[in-house]
């Protein structure tokens, strides 16, 4: 017997000894990878350096290597170089240096498109539709959006002259006043929408997001709400350490919320609601749609899983991979990829085949590529399609001619012109224009000679190219020519026929010039079919 326990013995140190040695012969190769590739890389900059005929941009090829490499991987590994530096504070923080409003392109210029409310640019008296025309002294005539905004942010603190033109007024105004912190709040907007029942529109999720959540819904509880509805619509996520604790609202103290494994997937890290809850026992709806995704998903998906709230709205966009920031050499940073998340359930929603696409997100997942999982009521959920909402609502098919008179900033121009006609309009929740400003509306159109292209038009037109290079224009020209006068946009017709969308985007634009961002919501919640399905699923 004890023959036999010395030779397993030896058997197994051997074995183990083996073992350790493949593991340090691996190691050995994947340093020698990382060093040839390197040593490469840096002879193939220097013969490009003595040798290439022109003279070269280091900064913008090493740039061009680094995310040629970083887009083979994920479409959530990148880097973010260090003029950079700010906007990844900014997303991360919600805070940054500067005047606190949002702008856009117009025609030479860029303009305020909104100010927002109770900040820098509001205090100073700056209004939408002010032309940007010169920041300390530098003409921005041409400029874009992107330049235009990095010149408006800066330090704190920081004086800075603007040269605006203003609508009606001849003379430029000249504004000069000091840069401030600016804390971008992650609730839009916050009520009561009927019947007791709270609202909270959550837009991200930054290291402010659990205060800014925890105000609004403190101040529901003082109101006395009996039911919540959190809409989670196009909010791309952020910290998940802010979601879990906003979780912690509604759940348990200790509930396991996600857990995150990496490559190895023997390191597995859980985060749990780490506080006693505010209201535990609320009825909770939330709603997601297609642009829901990371912190949404796992709010949302964990919610789900729990059984704790009924999730409203279109199939989330599907991102169950964690990214981490890693600080580089000359001020860059890193965004890494880091592990994979799992919700209470132990699915992961991860939908996008990062291994070999483009980001795109599929649209459908059949049930047969993905695993069946368990809610705590039994419920059957799914793995990678990211998060399937319980109650499903389809979103309403836009039009064309709404889309180009938004994007052609007409309806822009046309809310600045009532903005400095008329002093005040009525409440948002009652607000509506008139048939005679509608009527006046058409005119100041037309008057900008607008036209636009339906998209079956522009592809009628490449069909003919195409048929004509396969050499059957003869036989289908007649029926191209017949069918290319009913496929013209007909003005006209779709002011009347698409008159409730038009005129829906043209009441939220002027309201917002009177009540900014909370009276946008005011304004277009009382048409939500989405709200109304969520409040209807609570009920």
């Amino acid at each position: 017997m004890k023959k036999i326990l010395f030779f397993t013995a030896l058997i197994f140190i051997s074995v183990t000894v083996e073992a350790q040695k493949n593991n340090s012969k691996k190691s050995e190769q994947k340093y020698y990878d990382i060093f040839r590739c390197s040593d490469i890389y840096n002879s193939v900059w220097r013969e490009l350096d003595i040798n290439y005929v022109d003279t070269l941009n280091h900064e913008k090829l090493n740039d061009i290597a680094i995310n040629s490499m970083l887009q083979s991987l994920d479409p959530y590994t990148v880097y973010i170089p260090e003029q950079q530096e700010e906007d990844l504070k900014a997303m991360t923080t919600g805070i940054y240096g500067g005047i606190g409003a949002v702008v856009q392109k117009h025609n030479d210029y860029v303009v305020i498109s909104e100010p927002r409310y109770g900040l820098t640019a509001y205090k100073n008296g700056i209004l939408a539709g002010d032309e940007i025309v010169s920041i300390d002294n530098e003409n921005m005539k041409g400029k874009t959006v992107s330049y235009v905004s990095n010149r408006l942010k800066g330090i704190p603190g920081s004086e800075i002259k603007l040269k605006l033109r203003r609508h009606g007024e001849n003379k430029l105004i000249e504004k000069t006043f000091h840069r401030e912190a600016i804390h971008i709040n992650s609730i839009e907007y916050y009520g009561v929408v009927a019947d007791s029942i709270g609202y909270i529109a959550l837009t991200d999720f930054t290291d402010q997001s659990y205060n800014d959540f925890k105000v609004a819904l403190t101040a529901l509880k003082d109101r006395n709400i009996k039911r919540l509805v959190i809409d989670l619509r196009n909010n791309g996520g952020g910290l998940v350490s802010e979601a879990v604790n906003i979780a912690s609202m509604f759940l348990p103290k200790g509930t396991n919320i996600v857990s995150m494994r990496d490559k190895s997937a023997k390191n597995e890290r859980k985060y749990k609601t780490p506080f006693v809850p505010i209201m535990p026992d609320i009825p909770l709806a939330i709603i997601v749609n297609e642009n829901s995704a990371s912190a949404s998903e796992i709010l949302a998906g964990a919610f789900q899983d729990l059984d704790r709230a009924v999730i409203v709205g279109a199939r989330s966009f599907g991102k169950g991979l964690v990214q981490a920031i890693r600080q580089l050499p000359y001020g860059g940073y890193l965004k890494v990829t880091t592990a994979k998340y799992y919700l209470p359930s132990g699915r992961c929603i991860q939908s996008i085949d990062y291994e070999g696409s483009t980001g795109e997100r599929p649209k459908n997942i059949p049930d047969s590529l993905t695993n069946k999982f368990k809610t705590v009521g039994g419920r059957i959920v799914r793995d990678k399609s990211g998060i399937t909402p319980d109650v499903s609502v389809e979103s309403e098919k836009g039009n064309y001619i709404s889309y180009y008179l938004f994007t052609d900033n007409i309806i822009f121009d046309f809310a600045t012109q009532y903005y400095y006609s008329h002093p005040k309009i009525e409440n948002p929740s009652t607000f509506n224009i008139t048939d005679d400003e509608y009527n006046s509306f058409i005119s100041f159109v037309k008057s900008k000679n607008f036209t636009y292209k339906l998209e079956s038009e522009k592809m009628l037109s490449q069909l003919r190219k195409l048929v004509e290079t396969e050499g059957y224009l003869t036989q289908t020209d007649t029926l191209l020519k017949q069918l290319s006068p009913m496929l013209k946009a007909d003005v006209e017709r779709d002011f009347r026929d698409f008159r409730k969308d038009i005129q829906r985007l043209l009441e939220s634009e002027i309201v917002k010039r009177y009540y900014y961002q909370r009276g946008y919501y005011e304004f277009f919640l009382r048409y939500d079919d989405w709200l109304a399905k969520a409040i209807e699923s609570i009920k």
